[in-house]
């Protein structure tokens, strides 16, 4: 039982960590690919210095590397679409259309995975595409940003349904670090192509440095192998609905932060309360449905 209430505190701690990149975000006075581009950088430094400190094996077969590697890409896409909405409209906006990944993972599981569809998902589908709807129409200022915040939540609905099939094979830990790597690989690439990569590339303000680093470390590489770590003895009913409060975290933090900068309409709040409440309805739906 001690056990348990630790590992509860240890994962809302974690999941308020996560709420916090949004701010972060917003403060680190850089462009979503290079912010990203640090972040991926610093983190997969902190793992590999963590798998050193622990002796971890790390060796993987040369079909899960490019498993690992090619997945990567689709992690560097999410968290740029996710920085990028929150540079053009504010950091509110964004998490909540983050949230409606659990949309779009109903969609895409059942496809990768060979699924039929079930109603309920569905149903939960319809009330999150009702609450976006209520947000595009009352913070229409924030349409680009909504689109972002939209498209990360795809990304991370893709990443997430293909991880799901890969832990059940590999640690997760080594999953995480071979997927920083993939997405440091693919952004270098892509800035070596537009150049700014070669333009003065460790030229930062302390201030950025200072939060980049709390990114890549206390935001990404410990918060992941913290949140795994408490996932193992949780169970899955518990780990959804503490994790759904990312976005709760994340707007209360901006309020701090922020304040009047994000202050929205009504119809913002009306919407950001059905797509809340339906991510926080919805493992109470699968577990009921397990049941059956």
């Amino acid at each position: 039982m001690e056990t348990t209430r630790k590992n509860l505190l240890i994962l809302h701690l974690t999941v308020f960590v996560w709420g916090f990149t949004g701010v972060l975000g917003k403060i680190i006075s850089i462009d979503a690919v290079p912010m990203v581009w640090y972040r991926v950088l610093i983190a997969a430094a902190t793992l590999f210095a963590w798998f050193l400190i622990t002796r971890k094996n790390i060796r993987i077969s040369k079909k899960q590397f490019i498993q690992f590697f090619l997945t990567g890409g689709i992690v560097a896409i999410h968290w740029i679409f996710f920085f990028h909405a929150i540079k053009v409209s504010t950091v509110s906006v964004t998490l909540v259309c983050l949230s409606s990944f659990t949309l779009f993972t109903a969609i895409l599981e059942p496809l990768i995975k060979k699924q039929p569809i079930q109603m309920g998902d569905i149903l939960i589908g319809l009330l999150i595409i009702l609450g976006i709807y209520m947000i595009f129409k009352f913070e229409g200022q924030y349409t680009l940003g909504i689109i972002f915040g939209l498209l990360a939540a795809v990304a991370s609905a893709l990443f997430s349904t293909i991880n799901s099939t890969l832990v059940q094979k590999s640690d997760p830990a080594i999953i995480g670090f071979y997927e920083l790597v993939g997405a440091l690989f693919w952004i270098t690439i892509y800035r070596l192509y537009d150049g700014t990569l070669l333009h003065t590339p460790f030229n930062l303000s302390t201030k950025n440095w200072f939060y980049l680093t709390l990114l890549g470390t206390l935001c990404t590489s410990v918060a992941y192998v913290a949140g795994v770590a408490v996932m193992r003895t949780l169970s899955a009913f518990r780990t959804a609905l503490i994790t759904n409060l990312e976005p709760v975290y994340g707007i209360l933090l901006a309020f701090i932060f922020f304040q009047n900068k994000e202050q929205m309409t009504g119809g913002f709040y009306i919407g950001a309360t059905i797509i809340l409440g339906s991510i926080f309805l919805y493992p109470i739906y699968k577990k009921r449905k397990n049941k059956l």
